[in-house]
C-alpha cells in the first residue's frame, strides 16, 4: 500500500473527529471524537515512522494510546459525575458553572 493511502485514511478521520466535536451536544459522542482524532494521529506517526525506517513513531503512538486509556477513564468518569447530578449528558444545558 502506498503513504497516500493511509493518510488519506488519517485526513478523513481527523475530519470525522473534528465534525463531531463541533457537531455533536452529547458529551459521550465526543468524547469518541476525540477518540477518532487521536487514531488519527497514531496512523500518521506509523505512516511517516515505516516510511523513514525508525521507531521513534511507534513509541510516541504508544504514548497516544495511555493517553487515550487515561482521557477515556477520566471523561467517562467525570460525564457519569454530571449525569448523577444533572440528569443529563447534553453540553449545551451544562454550559453554567454553579450547581
Amino acid at each position: 500500500m502506498f503513504v497516500n493511502q493511509f493518510l488519506f485514511l488519517a485526513a478523513m478521520l481527523f475530519c470525522i473527529g473534528v465534525y463531531g466535536v463541533i457537531a455533536r451536544k452529547n458529551a459521550v459522542l465526543m468524547l469518541m471524537s476525540i477518540e477518532l482524532i487521536l487514531n488519527s494521529v497514531n496512523i500518521n506517526l506509523l505512516t511517516f515512522a515505516m516510511r523513514n525506517g525508525s521507531t521513534d513513531g511507534h513509541t510516541f503512538a504508544l504514548y497516544i494510546i495511555a493517553v487515550a486509556a487515561a482521557e477515556v477513564g477520566v471523561g467517562l468518569g467525570l460525564v457519569l459525575l454530571v449525569y448523577r447530578n444533572k440528569k443529563t449528558i447534553s453540553v449545551d444545558e451544562l454550559s453554567e458553572m454553579r450547581g
